[in-house]
């Protein structure tokens, strides 16, 4: 948990929109972050890296509306644990979607291309999130928004790829060797990208709480 002082460091900036400069390739890193772990961090250095990245934005969400809300820890513990687990020069933590009033990522990612639109952003998404891409209210317009990159997470190579999203666009799958030019290119546009496989998991971690 959080101390006082934290929270109260944290209340000053936990809400707002990191700075970047004009032109800048930026991935968001949405998700619940119930905690986030090595495997989190290891999705956003391989963006980082393989897609040129200039940052990766974690958008810790006030709760993911598929996912049981039960065992969720504060958004405050969650954007402090993050931070934690975050730390590289060129990671930011927000929790800025509580600002913009919803839970679902078309409309988070709509309103920061409002909000910021000399940025070139990229949707960044663990592999195992892709099978169930197609119930995220209003997903093809995610893709139609903006550029997606999707790494790869154990066990979730082969059944990612069959998903809904991966078959409705098809044609617009970028190959891997040229997933640098993806932050650049006009959506729809995504790259599956594989990468070292961690085997941490949320679920699990929570598991084995004490």
């Amino acid at each position: 948990m959080t101390s006082a002082a934290q929270r109260g460091r944290l209340a000053e900036d936990w809400l707002k929109l990191p700075h970047a400069e004009a032109g800048n390739r930026i991935g968001l890193f949405g998700g619940s972050f119930n905690p986030p772990h090595s495997g989190h961090r290891l999705v956003a250095e391989t963006a980082l890296k393989r897609l040129g990245l200039d940052q990766v934005w974690w958008l810790v969400t006030p709760g993911n509306p598929l996912k049981d809300h039960s065992e969720l820890a504060s958004l405050q513990d969650r954007v402090y644990m993050t931070r934690k687990i975050a730390d590289h020069p060129k990671m930011r933590v927000s929790a800025h979607e509580l600002v913009l009033g919803s839970p679902y990522t078309a409309k988070t990612v709509a309103l920061l291309k409002e909000k910021r639109p000399m940025l070139r952003f990229v949707w960044l998404m663990g592999a195992d999130n892709l099978s169930g891409f197609h119930r995220w209210q209003n997903w093809r317009s995610i893709v139609e928004n903006v550029p997606v990159a999707v790494i790869d997470r154990p066990g979730a190579s082969l059944a990612s790829l069959g998903a809904p999203m991966a078959l409705t666009f098809a044609a617009q799958r970028l190959d891997e060797a040229d997933a640098r030019l993806l932050p650049s290119m006009q959506p729809p546009a995504w790259a599956f990208l594989h990468a070292p496989l961690d085997p941490a998991s949320s679920t699990s971690l929570r598991l084995t709480r004490p």
